[in-house]
């Protein structure tokens, strides 16, 4: 784990084994909710990082994703959905890019 990481845990954060987090890697189990009547209320999921998982820096990972082993998370990108095993993705939302080869 990287320096300048911020972990927002309220609904919980599970990291596997022998994974990589890059500096200032965000993960932020909480969110707002959007309808006026709920009055951004406060809602939370939990974060799983399965085992040799790879976050580049300034990655954020949003409240409900699950990130399969090996996976490898591009600098910059914003998760906000899960991400295969043995994938890379990346970009603002990520989207897959390409296998890993195992």
């Amino acid at each position: 784990m990287n320096s300048g990481c911020k972990f927002q845990d309220q609904g919980g954060i599970t990291i596997g084994d022998n994974c990589l987090i890059g500096h200032n890697a965000v993960l932020a189990t909480a969110n707002h909710a959007l309808e006026p009547a709920k009055n951004r209320k406060l809602n939370y999921a939990p974060i799983k990082i399965c085992d040799n998982v790879w976050l580049g820096a300034n990655v954020t990972v949003l409240q409900g994703v699950t990130i399969g082993e090996w996976a490898v998370v591009a600098a910059g990108a914003v998760v906000t959905k899960d991400v295969e095993p043995y994938t890379i993705v990346g970009g603002v939302p990520a989207k897959f890019i390409k296998k890993v080869e195992h």
